[in-house]
């Protein structure tokens, strides 16, 4: 207890780099889960081969970003501060104890100038396709949610600016069905040959980042966001991502995402999203397609004390609705947001009962509107009560909500250091890559480990008994019964 420990710290030792790393280490894992060679294909044409300086290995500079990322390390400064004293990220990249690492500035202006957006992805899609290779990827149901990530602005430095409200993608193919209903009823169709007049709206920008967004729901605080409108199959693999200003809603960016989504994965059966997906167009949109959208029930958002929607009926046949005092309502017209009106006759409401839980209308009429495209929802509606997905929607906290959380609390995207809608979408490809290769490395490793094996081993060999003791049972009882 006495005896002083010594303090030789000049001491000169040979060792070996290879020895002081565990055998179970993470980065032993993914080191061995995916060739790295790969990556040379991707970034071969932004190098130049005749001229120049010697540069530094491209494969380094990923990796100390990938350590960045699988480590939750805040920033580059911290990351080659971090790489010089650890031997295990030096073991990754294969630098030896006394070799110096690259400069933080070099791999931040190789990710600004030089790994385009389009390198990015390939480095996405390229670990995605070594999961699907090794037959982990499973995308026939596929989970869709977003999430919101600050921005690096104040709330604080807006201005106030107008611009024009965006077209919606299906603008033209939902007025051919809005001016075709219209024809039906023997309305005159809407002129589409007058040049539409230009809505603005005031929003506010950001002076520092003006291509973030203003987010603000519930109890959250107010800020400048992007959102990363994500999709995962059963196994939490990130099969794909676009990101958004924070004040984009998530009906309005699913369009992208599912082409996405559809070009590189056509095997897509089943879409699981919440209650902001259940709209009109991305209900025809998937059904059209042959797919089906899950999605949970969402409450009428009516008065309190007052009827709701599903208490009144619509007829299709006679193209009218009844209400809860069996009175018609007649269909009136159909408006340009896509909603046919259905109107009630006021002397049916003036003297009827139950008018104060009805409307509060001076005229004593009643509205009811139903949109061209409610065929679709009430397939949706339908998909929700069927047997084979009775369960699947409750998946949602195990898959998509469960990478959401795994990816602020253990690889800080909570807030995002990066300007630009461009920048921030590849830092959130390169962490939900991470993401990906940890998951593969972790479930490749133990397939292939020894005490995964004998696991499987006394796994099958006590289904083996079990189904012996059941043949023996089910002998002597058919022998019973033949006796």
């Amino acid at each position: 207890m006495l005896v002083k420990a010594k303090k030789d710290r000049t001491q000169v030792e040979f060792l070996c780099l290879e020895e002081f790393i565990p055998a179970e280490h993470l980065l032993r894992k993914i080191d061995s889960a995916v060739d790295f060679c790969h990556i040379y294909d991707f970034v071969e044409d932004l190098y130049c081969k005749d001229n120049g300086r010697p540069s530094i290995d491209p494969v380094v500079l990923i990796k100390m970003v990938l350590i960045q990322h699988l480590y939750g390390i805040s920033s580059l400064r911290k990351l080659v501060e971090e790489v010089q004293m650890n031997c295990a990220y030096r073991w990754f990249l294969g630098y030896l104890m006394t070799e110096q690492i690259p400069h933080f500035t070099t791999i931040s202006y190789a990710f600004k100038h030089r790994f385009n957006e389009n390198t990015i992805a390939c480095i996405f899609n390229w670990i995605l396709n070594e999961i699907n290779d090794m037959g982990y990827l499973d995308p026939e149901v596929v989970f869709v949610d977003g999430t919101h990530i600050k921005a690096n602005a104040n709330i604080k430095k807006v201005v106030k600016k107008s611009i024009p409200v965006a077209a919606k993608h299906y603008e033209k193919q939902l007025m051919d069905e809005i001016n075709k209903d219209r024809e039906e009823h023997k309305k005159k169709p809407f002129d589409d040959t007058k040049p539409p007049k230009i809505e603005e709206k005031i929003i506010n920008e950001s002076t520092t980042d003006p291509e973030s967004g203003v987010f603000h729901k519930g109890e959250h605080k107010k800020c400048l966001a992007y959102e990363a409108h994500t999709a995962c199959d059963k196994k939490g693999y990130i099969v794909d991502v676009h990101v958004t200003a924070g004040n984009v809603h998530d009906s309005v960016a699913f369009d992208d995402l599912y082409d996405k989504l559809k070009e590189n994965h056509p095997e897509i059966q089943t879409i699981v999203a919440d209650s902001a997906y259940n709209t009109p167009y991305i209900a025809k949109r998937l059904i059209d397609d042959g797919k089906d959208l899950l999605v949970p029930y969402r409450r009428p958002m009516t008065k309190q004390g007052f009827f709701k929607k599903y208490d009144f009926s619509y007829d299709e046949y006679f193209d009218c609705v009844v209400c809860p005092n069996n009175k018609v309502l007649h269909y009136s017209t159909t408006n340009r947001e896509g909603y046919k009106e259905f109107k009630s006759n006021p002397n049916d409401c003036k003297i009827c009962g139950f008018r104060y839980k009805c409307t509060e209308s001076k005229e004593f009429q009643k509205q009811y509107t139903v949109h061209v495209w409610h065929e679709y929802l009430e397939q949706v509606s339908d998909i929700r009560y069927a047997i084979k997905y009775k369960d699947l929607y409750a998946q949602r906290k195990e898959t998509i909500e469960r990478v959401f959380a795994d990816a602020k609390e253990k690889y800080a995207m909570r807030y995002t250091p990066y300007r630009g809608l461009a920048q921030v979408t590849n830092w959130v490809r390169l962490k939900f890559a991470c993401m990906n290769l940890k998951k593969l490395a972790i479930h490749k490793w133990r397939v292939n480990s020894p005490f995964c094996i004998l696991c499987t081993f006394f796994k099958f060999s006590t289904i083996y008994s079990k189904a012996r003791l059941w043949l023996r049972q089910n002998r002597a009882f058919s022998s019973d019964c033949t006796k």
